[in-house]
């Protein structure tokens, strides 16, 4: 895989607008906001360039314009929220380690809450009694033994989970802004969250969410936690997604099991069947997370991420013809695109660079792109 390390440091407060205006610039997504700024040296510097590349790639995009940046900023400072972006001391470590951290972090509430150990709970939203009984006591326990919960605050499983924990400490990953209520019904409980515990999102305050922001959300989850339980879901449920986010960059995945007669058990047990820890109790939990929650967090940092080194030179039209020639609409491993192309991996990566900012290629989880539909 091709990762690209930013250093947890000090920013300036014109290189954090920067970074925002970067994150927000359209085509950016999180593996290319890496790049540019390990390209550059700076986000002040790849704004500059973001024109040029993008022209390069067959189409033209202006950065994200400054006034509308800080238009966001103030927002975020008058909902009493505040925010980070990927590269800061103050950002955290587990999220930050992930593959396609999110470049900027809004939160509203008890930050500290994200540098404690945490673990994710996520289940179906029309869950049964004694499912959503499982995951109130589970979660009260593991709150209790001083594990934070994270969850999606959806109806069912999220709901039970964030109201166990409230007290102990538990964090809300939305869909939409920090001021965007979803579902209504929990309106109080994103309230308290908001002064008892944690909300975190990577969207603008005003933010409707979406169906497409809701893998985003999932990844904010898997990616907190030391791992992930699943309790009741579908065959085919978003739940699911998160379990496999969280396998993906090799956090625990737990499920709880339930009976074969019940579909929204079907998720949890297929789950089980393929390698996840089958849990039955907080005691479980703990007896999987003991050895990961021993790691001093304090001393986590980014990833080393070597590898690719985006060259300066410009590829040549050959190489640029070859490689587009070989991205279809089906996603494929950027890896089996350097051997079948026979280009060196950093002309691969410069030329990948260029076609996104174009909106000509899109990337995937497991560092694959495809052509844009």
């Amino acid at each position: 895989m091709f990762f690209v390390q930013i250093q947890n440091k000090n920013i300036t407060a014109s290189e954090k607008l920067a970074r925002l205006r970067l994150a927000r610039t359209r085509n950016v997504g999180p593996v290319t906001y890496r790049q540019l700024i390990h390209r550059f040296g700076s986000a002040v510097n790849a704004l500059a360039q973001i024109p040029e590349l993008a022209k390069r790639g067959g189409s033209k995009l202006k950065p994200h314009p400054k006034a509308e940046a800080e238009r966001e900023m103030a927002a975020i400072a008058y909902l009493g929220a505040d925010w980070l972006v990927l590269g800061e001391m103050k950002y955290p470590k587990m999220l930050g380690a992930m593959e396609d951290a999110p470049p900027v972090l809004i939160y509203k509430g008890a930050p500290h809450l994200m540098d404690q150990p945490c673990v994710g709970m996520v289940g179906a939203r029309n869950a049964s009694a004694v499912g959503r009984k499982m995951a109130s006591v589970i979660a009260e326990q593991l709150g209790e033994a001083g594990y934070v919960v994270v969850s999606g605050l959806a109806r069912g499983i999220d709901t039970a989970a964030h109201q166990a924990s409230l007290k102990t400490g538990t964090i809300a990953a939305i869909a939409g802004g920090v001021n965007v209520v979803y579902p209504q019904e929990n309106a109080d409980l994103q309230a308290a969250i908001a002064d008892h515990g944690l909300l975190v999102t990577e969207m603008p305050p005003g933010t409707k969410p979406q169906a497409r922001h809701f893998p985003r959300r999932n990844r904010l989850i898997a990616g907190l936690g030391l791992g992930v339980i699943v309790v009741e879901a579908a065959a085919k449920s978003g739940s699911l997604i998160t379990a496999r986010l969280a396998a993906e960059q090799g956090r625990e995945v737990m499920a709880v099991p339930g009976s074969p007669m019940d579909p929204r058990a079907q998720g949890a047990n297929s789950l089980i069947r393929n390698g996840a820890t089958l849990v039955e109790n907080a005691r479980d939990v703990i007896e999987v997370l003991q050895g990961l929650r021993r790691l001093d967090m304090s001393e986590m940092s980014l990833p080393s991420f070597e590898g690719v080194t985006i060259v300066n030179k410009e590829p040549s039209a050959q190489e640029r013809d070859k490689l587009r020639e070989a991205i279809g609409f089906t996603p494929v491993l950027v890896d089996d695109l350097i051997r079948s192309c026979e280009l060196e991996a950093a002309v691969v990566a410069t030329i990948l660079l260029e076609l996104e900012l174009a909106g000509k290629v899109e990337r995937h989880a497991g560092n694959r792109v495809s052509l844009t539909p």
